[in-house]
C-alpha cells in the first residue's frame, strides 16, 4: 500500500503544472523572450557601424572621426561592463535590463539629431552605457533560466547576433529613406525590448527562490587563466569591431554602391548568429576550449578572405 501511494504521488507530481514538463516549457519560453530581448539591445551595437557610411558621406567625417564614433560606443561599453558585472555579482539588479535597453535605444535615436561631432559622441556613448548595463544582468538571468544548458545559452547568444544582423537593414530602411533626421524611429526596438524584459522579470519573480545547497560550489579564483581568457576576448573584439566598423565602407568602395556595404554587414552578423547556434552542440560534446580554438582558426582564414576575395571576379558577379 505504501508503494502504491508513493507511485501515485510521483505520478501526480509529474502531471502537475509544477512538474518537469511544465518547468521545461517555462524555461524555453523565458529563453526565447530573453533571446528576442537580446536582439533588441544588440541591434544598437550593430547600428553604430551601419551609421558610419552615412556619417562619412553626409557629414563629411574622416575615417579618423568615424573611428572616434565607434570608439565612443564600444569603449564605454567595454569599460563600464565589468563595473556592472561586479555589481550584479554582489546582488541581483533586474531593473538594469529594461533601463539598459532603453538607454541603448535612446542614444542611437538621438545620434542623428546632434549637429555637432561632440554631441554625436555623447549620444553613442549613452547607447554604449546602456549596452554595458544590460549584458551582465541579462547573462545572469539567462543562466538561471537555462539551468546550465549550453544549448540554451547558445540560443540566448543567437538573439544578440540576430540583432547585429538586422541592424544594417533597419538603419538602411530608416536612414536610407529619410536621412539622419529619422533616427528617432530607431528607438522602436528598444521599446519592444523593454516590454519583453518586464515580462521575463515578472515571470522570474513568481518562481520559488533557489534553495541553499543547490548551487554548485565555487572554487578559488584562477587569475592566470582569467587573464589569458581576457586577452583572447580582447583580440577577438579588436578584429570584430574593426572589421564591422569599416566593412560596409570597404565593400561599397570595392563592389560599388551602398547596398553592397549593407549586404556585407548582414552576412558578417548572420555568420555570427549561425555560429552561436552551431557552437552550442559541440561545446556540450567536446570541451569548450577546443571549440574556441577551431573557431579562431576559421576566423583567421575568413578575415584574410575579406581582404583578398573582393577582386575583379566578385565585382563582375555582383554587378
Amino acid at each position: 500500500m505504501a508503494d502504491f501511494r508513493h507511485r501515485l504521488a510521483v505520478h501526480r507530481k509529474c502531471d502537475s503544472p509544477a512538474g518537469p514538463e511544465h518547468d521545461g516549457a517555462r524555461r524555453n519560453t523565458s529563453i526565447t523572450l530573453l533571446s528576442v530581448g537580446h536582439a533588441c539591445v544588440d541591434v544598437y551595437q550593430g547600428a553604430v557601424p551601419s551609421l558610419i557610411p552615412c556619417l562619412v558621406h553626409r557629414r563629411g567625417y574622416s575615417y579618423a572621426a568615424a573611428s572616434g564614433v565607434v570608439l565612443a560606443a564600444s569603449l564605454l561599453s567595454s569599460v563600464a561592463q565589468p563595473a556592472f558585472g561586479a555589481l550584479t555579482d554582489r546582488r541581483a539588479v533586474p531593473w538594469l535590463l529594461p533601463v539598459g535597453t532603453l538607454l541603448a535605444g535612446v542614444g542611437i535615436a538621438l545620434s542623428g539629431l546632434g549637429g555637432t561631432y561632440a554631441l554625436t559622441l555623447v549620444c553613442v556613448a549613452l547607447s554604449g552605457s546602456g549596452v554595458a548595463a544590460y549584458h551582465p544582468e541579462s547573462a545572469r538571468v539567462a543562466r538561471r533560466a537555462a539551468a546550465g544548458a549550453h544549448s540554451a545559452m547558445g540560443w540566448f547568444s543567437l538573439g544578440g547576433n540576430v540583432g547585429f544582423a538586422l541592424a544594417p537593414l533597419l538603419v538602411a530602411a530608416v536612414v536610407g529613406t529619410g536621412g539622419l533626421r529619422r533616427t528617432p524611429l530607431l528607438v522602436l526596438p528598444a521599446l519592444a525590448g523593454t516590454v519583453l524584459c518586464l515580462v521575463v522579470l515578472r515571470a522570474a519573480g513568481r518562481r520559488p527562490p533557489v534553495r541553499a545547497g543547490t548551487a554548485p560550489a565555487c572554487g578559488a579564483d584562477d587569475t592566470a587563466s582569467f587573464v589569458k581568457l581576457s586577452m583572447v576576448v580582447v583580440c577577438r573584439s579588436v578584429v570584430f569591431v574593426g572589421l564591422s566598423s569599416f566593412l560596409s565602407v570597404y565593400a561599397a568602395q570595392r563592389l560599388g554602391g551602398g547596398a553592397a556595404g549593407t549586404a556585407a554587414l548582414c552576412v558578417l552578423y548572420l555568420g555570427g548568429a549561425v555560429g552561436s547556434v552551431l557552437g552550442g552542440a559541440p561545446a556540450e560534446r567536446w570541451d569548450r576550449v577546443t571549440v574556441c580554438r577551431w573557431s579562431y582558426l576559421v576566423s583567421v582564414g575568413a578575415v584574410a578572405g575579406v581582404v583578398f576575395v573582393p577582386g575583379p571576379a566578385l565585382t563582375r558577379a555582383w554587378r
